[in-house]
């Protein structure tokens, strides 16, 4: 799968999950501010939940946003595997 596969494949998941249209610039100008030590801080990333939700304008609860920062923090995953995240995010193996 290339690159403007999967970015059209996230796009429409986050229209189909949300309603909400967000463009490929929208999320790379969102990305470009994310590194490693972004997901390792919980200021950071709960800036960044709060930036996504902005985004696609739906409400995200502090409970939620604790819950996201506990299973990142906490995640096996590989930071520098984008297509590993993606898929995850997508539901795919």
């Amino acid at each position: 799968m290339s690159n403007k596969d999967i970015s059209k494949d996230v796009l429409n998941v986050v229209k189909k999950k949300t309603g909400k249209s967000v463009t490929s610039k929208d999320i790379e100008k969102l990305a470009s501010g994310v590194n490693q030590s972004t997901l390792q801080s919980e200021t950071q990333l709960r800036q960044l939940i709060k930036q996504v939700s902005g985004l696609v304008n739906v409400k995200v609860s502090e409970e939620t946003i604790n819950d996201i920062i506990q299973a990142v923090k906490s995640s096996k995953l590989d930071t520098n595997n984008m297509q590993q995240l993606m898929n995850m995010m997508m539901g795919k193996k």
